[in-house]
């Protein structure tokens, strides 16, 4: 057996690992359930040896969201996180701690939907909106107000209200919206979003609010921090009816339960009614009723001792697997999708699940025809759990993944580096395809009347195999193609030629170089006057770049040495298209290759209006505080980069200072 300190060492920094995923960069790779079990199994090493400082230890803490990009706002009261189960036992057994608190007392408690969303505190001062916060780290988290205002079911006043108030609640996205976005990316080759929760949370951390805008939030309220004065409430069942006085979206149905078996009656009855509701619920939420009780119970350093989170299990069932389909994106990576019988699971008419890569499909000896169990945890994309091996047919075979590529004549290989087959073709369809259309999309070079229909029949026709065939393209080309008209195909040649006049960032995020996102593509724009002076960097030159790590540096110096991508840039530049930097174009401005971190609240200017002052002026705006930072634009509440640019050394303006510069 390995030493119990370093198991319980393993065990943080895994669930730190898991905490980043799912706090700070949306994209857990484990369900609820395996989270917990890992926390449960840490918290029972750290009971059996104390004499490890766990103070620090995640079971003690909250999951930290909070961004270098935002600034941080201090919470008037904290938002803890909640103590959880999956166990009826467990749950009579919190009832009966508060029972051997208050033994005199009759304990009512508040039941309410847990909902699967991004927690958020909104803070009204004199019944107007000034702030929307994150939960962060419970004690302070980022500001997110400018996103929070896209959406639209928040009021911006509300009359009679106490002079401060922190109203709780969760940010969701809507499964109808969700299954939009993701029907969408599928149809441009893109990566899809595993769950509606990981959407909505990376969609209010974006730091474009036009662009979050593009994707529909809603919100649910359902609680109170910070109330001054303190005595405007006096138990939890209040602020329900208090909320939909104000027009705040509430919970569609909440449950006053005399005791802790009433209150399990009600969790049951919520597990019967839940799939009907507009947000995605994953368990239920039982408060103990009175403030005053609450008081008097207290808090743990994470979790009060009044409240518990009910979770449901995940729900699986059993379906037949009838092929396993192989979907190809813009980088010709081939990603292998189990395509399913129809089975209901969590609300949802389920017909196909991920299956992750050939060696996940080797692990659970997955086969075609199989009967396998699928789950659908916390409203994640299905997954194949195991295969029902009394089921499986006689004559069933392994999968083999070579040569079913070989079979559908998908020249491919397996990366050495990843369990993750390539196509090896530049010039195979499907892969054109793909990157045609993702260089077409909103997010790259936003060609309207572009789509996918359009695309498909300029591969198949030969008329456009790379980015650069598209500049080519003349009206009678257009015509021979099916729906097309001369109005249409005059109003596709003149978005093609706007297109040519689309940021550096944009046409470097098209281009589909492996590892490079829309923010690292703005962050190359930042840091290069040109395109051609990205393609001469060096690798280290490259990783100099805040935002640019080790492997996306190799990645970007590797697709420039291509000579094929080298001709493939040569032939944009011949067509016209941008490659200048637009924000090395103001040189010799009193901000000239200065760099700025925005941070806070300023009193006059929204964060946008002073990039745009910053960049007119011959200067760039970064994310993080570093060495390289030359100032920092603060405002009201800085929080951690103000402390950070202190600690460097770095100038510290206020908005009065930053406008003295500029006129300098």
């Amino acid at each position: 057996m390995s030493d119990p300190q370093n198991q319980i060492a393993r065990l943080r920094a895994e669930i730190a690992e898991h905490d980043r995923r799912y706090y700070q960069a949306a994209q857990p790779v484990i369900d609820d359930q395996a989270y917990d079990r890992l926390k449960a199994t840490l918290a029972k090493l750290e009971a059996a040896h104390p004499e490890f400082d766990f103070a620090a230890s995640p079971t003690q803490t909250v999951g930290d969201d909070r961004l270098d990009a935002f600034a941080s706002y201090r919470h008037r009261q904290p938002m803890l996180s909640l103590d959880n189960t999956y166990s009826a036992a467990e749950l009579m057994e919190f009832g009966q701690r508060l029972l051997r608190r208050f033994p005199d007392q009759t304990l009512t408690y508040l039941v309410e939907p847990k909902i699967d969303g991004v927690a958020v505190s909104l803070t009204y001062e004199d019944g107007r909106l000034v702030r929307a916060v994150s939960r962060g780290n419970g004690i302070e988290g980022d500001d997110i107000t400018q996103n929070v205002r896209t959406i639209r079911d928040i009021p911006d006043h509300i009359a009679d209200a106490p002079a401060i108030l922190e109203v709780r609640g969760e940010i969701y996205m809507r499964h109808q919206t969700f299954e939009q976005i993701n029907a969408a990316r599928e149809a441009a080759g893109q990566p899809l979003f595993a769950n509606p929760r990981n959407l909505a949370a990376g969609t209010i951390k974006l730091l474009d609010p036009a662009e979050a805008r593009q994707r529909p939030l809603n919100i649910v309220l359902y609680g109170i921090g910070a109330c001054e004065p303190g005595n405007y409430f006096t138990a939890q069942s209040e602020i329900q009816d208090k909320l939909k006085d104000w027009h705040f979206p509430v919970l569609e149905k909440v449950w006053l339960a005399n005791g802790i078996e009433a209150a399990w009656g009600c969790i049951e009855e919520l597990d019967t009614m839940r799939q009907s509701f507009a947000y995605p619920t994953d368990g239920a939420v039982v408060k103990l009723n009175q403030f005053a009780l609450q008081a008097e119970a207290g808090y743990t350093s994470k979790a009060p001792r009044w409240a518990i989170a009910y979770k449901f299990e995940a729900e699986r069932a059993e379906t037949r697997l009838k092929e396993i389909s192989l979907q190809i994106g813009r980088t010709g990576a081939v990603t292998p999708v189990a395509i399913l019988e129809p089975v209901q699971l969590a609300g949802t008419t389920v017909s196909r699940a991920t299956l992750h890569n050939e060696d996940e499909i080797r692990r659970k000896d997955i086969r075609p025809g199989d009967t396998v169990l699928v789950q659908k945890a916390g409203e994640i994309i299905p997954q194949v759990l195991s295969v029902n091996l009394d089921q499986r047919p006689a004559d069933s075979q392994p999968f083999d993944f070579g040569a079913h590529l070989k079979a559908l004549g998908i020249e491919a290989e397996r990366d050495p580096s990843q369990a993750v087959w390539r196509i090896v073709r530049q010039d195979d369809p499907v892969r054109q395809q793909r990157a045609l259309q993702h260089f077409a999309s909103r997010a790259c070079m936003d060609i309207e009347n572009l789509g996918t229909a359009v695309v498909e029949q300029l591969v198949q026709r030969g008329l456009a195999q790379t980015p650069a065939d598209l500049y080519r393209l003349s009206e009678s080309d257009l015509l021979n193609l099916d729906k097309f008209a001369e109005k249409s195909a005059q109003n596709l040649i003149l978005a093609l030629e706007a297109s040519k006049q689309r940021a550096l960032w944009q046409l470097i995020h098209g281009l589909g170089i492996p590892q490079v996102g829309k923010q690292s593509a703005k962050d190359l724009e930042a840091s290069f006057a040109s395109l051609e002076a990205i393609a001469n960097a060096s690798e280290e030159q490259l990783e100099a770049v805040d935002g640019i790590g080790t492997i996306m540096a190799q990645s970007i110096h590797a697709w420039f040495a291509n000579p094929d991508n080298q001709a493939l840039v040569q032939q944009l530049q011949a067509h016209g298209l941008n490659l200048q930097s637009s924000r090395t174009q103001s040189s010799g401005g009193p901000l000239d290759g200065k760099i700025f971190v925005l941070t806070g609240s300023l009193p006059n200017l929204t964060r946008d209006e002073a990039t745009q002052m910053i960049e007119a002026a011959g200067g760039r705006t970064s994310s993080s505080v570093s060495k390289k930072t030359d100032y920092l634009l603060a405002g009201e509440a800085a929080g951690s980069k103000h402390s950070k640019a202190e600690k460097l050394g770095v100038p510290i303006l206020d908005e009065a200072a930053f406008r003295a510069l500029l006129e300098a």
